[in-house]
């Protein structure tokens, strides 16, 4: 079988989150179910440069105002099609904001033509020699891309899936650019991608498609709720069975411990005592003290960063400390950055984001801390459960997924991995970090709960049998 996955970002090439993450590990993922994915990405400076030469495979004179072709090559072991577009994607700034860190002002306008240029791979898939059965759009920037393959007539041969990494991006648009996107009038509908009176891809993708996933059973489960549908609750709820969540993993072979070129490496958490010391050292922290506690992550109310802050004064009164690495909402940072300042050697903040540091910080810590309001999946607790570093998560989503919290039951039965708390509460954060200074207290109840972390399956191989089963239920064989 063959997939076209069409993404705006693909690790390690350009990654703003998670989307580039799963986008990056599918395709070697699926490869022992049978199945060959190739991926559709932007053509940004950085993906450019490490494409080089490339195969032309499609060109378009005028694709929303500028000339542009679709190139075929590999680039850090990936097969891709890259969108040349350079009007669109040749500039500075990230993948959807301008280096002011306001969004370009004609997104919905470049991640459209991604999306006409992926249809077209699909539709022309014979004169080019690779005709996708499926293609996989990921969230709003993908999400046009069903609408195209019908607009092209190649739904009838190509099935489609669409993925929702994050229901909260929604690609809005106004009504007054149906036509300039290449829409149909007749889809501006409730039953269409018409969302409050304005475009929006992210329903275009859910509406259009044979199959919509999610990254997480519980998300999948919450998306059909009021709570936390944000308004798309009804449209998934219409999907029924053709809307379910199959679990993200992580690359087991660029995070492991024993072989990280990043860190001190270990095998067993005993062992992690150079990773910690080394990042004691590398921050500017106490050596002494309670849990060391880790943060690598957007800073975004999303992220519960804010119920952080008001927590940590539990955390320092406990003996704790908190690394923290990343950037975002300008009021957190600078909020992190003055704790760290009221307290040296026991909050240290790194703003930005840092690949291998990320990496040594997940190895050096004892607990990692993900207080998501809502977390589709998230990734950080599963580098943390492989690395051995506790996690400390929301009950929401995909932290509820894959994290055994620890109970009287648990620990006694010596299955527990981590921690959880009620989501949305300073109370409960709280009530968690007395429960990991208390675990941290005996240091062999917690070296056992590390261990079980350790072993914990976070790699990729049920949930890309679980997309390949997915592909073959949308695929439209003769």
């Amino acid at each position: 079988m063959k997939v076209l996955s069409v993404a705006s970002e693909i690790a390690p090439l350009i990654k703003t989150g998670g989307l580039a993450d799963v986008a990056g590990a599918l395709p070697a993922a699926l490869k022992a179910q049978g199945v060959e994915m190739r991926t559709l990405v932007p053509g940004y400076p950085a993906v450019l440069d490490a494409l080089g030469e490339g195969r032309q495979v499609i060109t378009d004179g005028d694709l929303y105002g500028g000339p542009a072709q679709v190139v075929f090559g590999m680039a850090a072991g990936l097969e891709l099609y890259v969108l040349d577009a350079a009007h669109l994607f040749y500039r500075e700034g990230g993948p959807y904001a301008a280096p002011d860190g306001y969004d370009w002002w004609d997104n919905a306008e470049r991640f459209a033509a991604l999306c006409w240029m992926g249809a077209r791979l699909c539709a022309e898939g014979q004169l080019h020699g690779w005709k996708p059965d499926v293609l996989q759009a990921h969230d709003w920037q993908g999400g046009l891309a069903p609408v195209y393959l019908q607009r092209m007539g190649a739904a009838h041969h190509t099935g489609s899936v669409m993925t929702i990494h994050n229901i909260a991006f929604t690609g809005s648009a106004g009504a007054d650019m149906v036509h300039r996107l290449r829409l149909p009038m007749q889809g501006y509908n409730a039953g269409g991608y018409e969302f409050y009176g304005r475009i929006s891809a992210l329903k275009a993708g859910i509406s259009y498609a044979d199959k919509v996933n999610t990254v997480s059973p519980t998300y999948a489960k919450e998306l059909t709720t009021e709570a936390f549908g944000m308004g798309f609750d009804g449209t998934l709820k219409y999907k029924g069975k053709d809307f379910t969540g199959i679990l993200n993993g992580i690359d087991t072979d660029a995070w492991n411990p024993e072989t990280d070129p990043n860190i001190a490496t270990y095998k067993a958490p005993r062992a992690k005592t150079r990773a910690r010391e080394a990042l004691i050292a590398e921050m500017g922290l106490d050596s002494d003290g309670g849990p060391l506690c880790v943060v690598v992550s957007r800073l975004t109310e999303q992220k519960g960063l804010d119920l952080l802050l008001a927590a940590l004064p539990r955390l320092i009164e406990r003996g704790g400390q908190l690394a923290l690495l990343g950037s975002g909402n300008p009021w957190l940072e600078s909020q992190f950055l003055a704790a760290a300042g009221s307290h040296p050697g026991r909050v240290a903040v790194r703003i930005g984001y840092d690949e291998p540091l990320s990496h040594r910080i997940i190895a050096g810590g004892d607990a990692i801390l993900v207080p998501s309001r809502f977390e589709p999946c998230g990734l950080t607790q599963l580098y943390g459960l492989r690395y051995g570093t506790v996690p400390v998560v929301a009950k929401t989503g995909g932290l509820a997924d894959t994290v055994i919290p620890a109970t009287v039951a648990t620990t006694t039965a010596k299955v527990a991995t981590g921690i959880q708390h009620a989501p949305d509460s300073v109370e409960a954060l709280e009530d968690a970090i007395d429960t990991l200074c208390d675990l941290w207290a005996d240091p062999k109840a917690y070296q056992q709960m590390q261990r079980n972390g350790m072993k914990f399956p976070v790699g990729w191989d049920t949930s890309a049998a679980a997309y390949a089963a997915l592909f073959a239920e949308a695929a439209k064989h003769p």
